[in-house]
């Protein structure tokens, strides 16, 4: 009882403390994750006006949601869950709990944005350029304030940080993975369409979130 209480105090004061001269603030991390997590989620409805999917754990997400008629927002969530003991143990509680805060809002944001604001008849090329712009700001926007969107972008930081290969070459490489997958339930046009989106938000990610520039750790 005693070391959990000792492990929970760590863990806190680790979170509430104050943060180095070059670290964002609690507060500014707070936007930071509200508005990067606002633009993946309207990029996200940019796919979904047009059908179309994306790699990472939001792929899987979204080939299983459309496969299965489950939720997004509740199967993202739990795909993320094992990725968080890689988060822990290599990157820190700090950097966990941003990530699991920006899941969250991710998730929640899912599901209510499309009762608040609906897209039709966008054309798929559109809804792919506009997804990979969106989406590729939003990862930047959470990358700056030492953050992902849980899964394979926790893989990607921490081998940026610690092996020094680019974040945005790592996800796009399983993002191809997730797409050979789709190509057995999806038309390949459509396929391909989804594939633009993702390139562009790799190359988005790979030209702005430089390791001699920025880290995840924290």
């Amino acid at each position: 009882m005693q070391f959990a209480w000792r492990s929970a105090k760590r863990v806190v004061m680790t979170l509430l403390s104050l943060p180095p001269a070059d670290r964002h603030s609690l507060w500014e991390d707070a936007i930071g994750l509200l508005v990067g997590t606002c633009l993946v989620a309207l990029a996200l409805l940019f796919l979904k006006a047009s059908g179309l999917i994306t790699g990472q754990i939001a792929g899987l997400a979204l080939v299983l949601g459309y496969a299965m008629g489950w939720s997004f927002g509740m199967v993202f969530f739990v795909l993320n869950l094992p990725f968080y003991l890689l988060a822990i143990r290599q990157m820190g509680w700090r950097f966990t709990f941003k990530n699991f805060a920006a899941v969250g809002l991710l998730s929640a944001l899912t599901e209510l944005m499309p009762q608040l604001l609906r897209l039709e008849t966008v054309h798929p090329a559109v809804s792919a350029v506009m997804f990979g712009v969106l989406a590729g700001l939003g990862l930047i926007v959470l990358f700056r304030h030492g953050a992902t969107l849980g899964g394979i972008g926790i893989v990607a930081l921490w081998l940026q940080d610690t092996r020094g290969i680019p974040a945005g070459n790592i996800q796009l490489g399983f993002d191809l993975c997730v797409f050979v997958i789709a190509l057995f339930l999806f038309d390949w046009p459509m396929v391909a369409m989804s594939l633009l989106g993702a390139v562009i938000l790799n190359l988005i990610v790979t030209i702005n979130h430089r390791r001699d520039r920025y880290v995840a750790r924290s």
